[in-house]
C-alpha cells in the first residue's frame, strides 16, 4: 500500500472518536501529558466530568486506537497513542499544505509506568493573582498544587482581597475532590515581605490586577498573564451560575496542565516567560457544557 496516500478508513476513525466533544478535549488534554498518561480519575476531574462518563469516553478512544491504557497499582493510566493518529492527520495537513514536524522524544503506545523527577528537584514557587482572591486565583492555586506533583507549591492573593472564597468555588473544588481546607483570601502584601516565600512565578488571572502596580515580590519572579472573565459577575439562576464557576475552572485547568507540561530546564528565561505567556492566550478545555456534549 502507497504510504503517502490518505487512509480514508483511518481518518474516518479517527475523527468519529473525536467527533464528541468531552472526547476531544480528552484527547487534548492528554497530549499535553504525552508519553506518561494521566490517571482515569484525573482526567475525569481536570475535565469535571463524572467518572462513569469518563470512563465511557476514554473506552471509545481506546477502541479507535487513540489512546493505549494500563494498570498502575490501583489506577488506570491513559495515555495518546502517536502511531494511530499522528500519521493520518500529518497526512491530511500535508495535503493542506501545512508542513508537520513530528513530535520530538515521544514514543508510540507503550509509556513508562511513572513520569520521572525533575533532575534537579527544584520546586517552584506559583503566586496566582486576582483583585479579591476569592474564585479565580483560588481555583488556580488548588489545580496546581494538585498537578504539580510536588514540583510546584501555589499561592494565591489579592489585590483588594475579600474576607473569604466564594462559596461557589469551594463547593466545586470540594465536589471535585480537592482539600478546600487550606484555602483562604489574602492580600498580595503577604508576599512582598522579607520572609515570605520567594517566588519563581507570579501569574495574574483577572485584568483588573494585571493593570495595577504589584508589589516588588522578593526574586524578581517571571510575570505573566492568563485573565480570564471573573464566574461571580454572572447573573441569572443558581444552575447558570455554577455553570460559570465550572466553565472557569476548565479553562483553569488546561491551562495549569500545559503549564505543569513545560520543558522548564530546557528553556532560557526568555523562552520560559514567551511560553508561560502563551499559556495565557489558550482557550483550553472550555466550553463543555453538563447536558448535551459532557453528557
Amino acid at each position: 500500500m502507497d504510504e503517502t496516500k490518505l487512509n480514508a478508513e483511518d481518518a474516518t476513525r479517527i475523527f468519529d472518536a473525536l467527533s464528541q466533544g468531552t472526547r476531544f478535549e480528552t484527547y487534548r488534554l492528554l497530549l499535553r501529558y504525552v508519553p506518561y498518561g494521566l490517571p482515569a480519575g484525573d482526567v475525569a476531574r481536570l475535565l469535571a466530568v463524572p467518572h462513569n462518563t469518563m470512563s465511557t469516553h476514554l473506552a471509545v478512544l481506546e477502541r479507535a486506537s487513540l489512546v493505549t491504557a494500563r494498570r498502575e497499582g490501583r489506577s488506570i493510566i491513559y495515555a495518546v497513542n502517536l502511531s494511530a493518529a499522528g500519521p493520518t492527520l500529518s497526512q491530511l495537513m500535508s495535503e493542506m499544505g501545512f508542513a508537520v514536524s513530528p513530535r520530538r522524544g515521544t514514543g508510540t503506545a507503550a509509556f513508562p509506568q511513572l513520569r520521572p523527577g525533575a533532575a534537579n528537584d527544584r520546586v517552584y514557587n506559583v503566586l496566582l493573582v486576582c483583585s479579591a482572591n476569592s474564585a479565580r486565583s483560588v481555583i488556580a492555586e488548588a489545580l496546581l498544587n494538585r498537578e504539580g506533583r510536588g514540583r510546584f507549591r501555589a499561592y494565591s492573593a489579592g489585590s483588594r482581597p475579600k474576607r473569604k472564597p466564594h462559596a461557589m468555588a469551594l463547593d466545586l473544588l470540594a465536589s471535585l475532590g480537592y482539600d478546600t481546607a487550606p484555602l483562604a483570601s489574602k492580600s498580595w502584601d503577604a508576599f512582598a515581605g522579607p520572609d515570605a516565600p520567594q517566588m519563581d512565578f507570579v501569574i495574574t488571572t483577572c485584568d483588573t490586577a494585571a493593570g495595577e502596580i504589584c508589589p516588588a515580590f522578593p526574586g524578581h519572579p517571571l510575570q505573566a498573564h492568563w485573565g480570564l472573565p471573573d464566574p461571580i459577575l454572572v447573573k441569572g439562576t443558581e444552575a447558570e451560575q455554577k455553570a460559570a464557576f465550572l466553565a472557569t475552572y476548565r479553562r483553569l485547568a488546561g491551562r495549569v496542565s500545559a503549564f505543569v507540561n513545560l520543558p522548564f530546564e530546557q528553556l532560557d528565561l526568555a523562552s520560559l516567560k514567551e511560553r508561560v505567556s502563551e499559556i495565557g492566550r489558550m482557550e483550553g478545555a472550555t466550553d463543555l457544557t453538563l447536558s448535551g456534549q459532557a453528557a
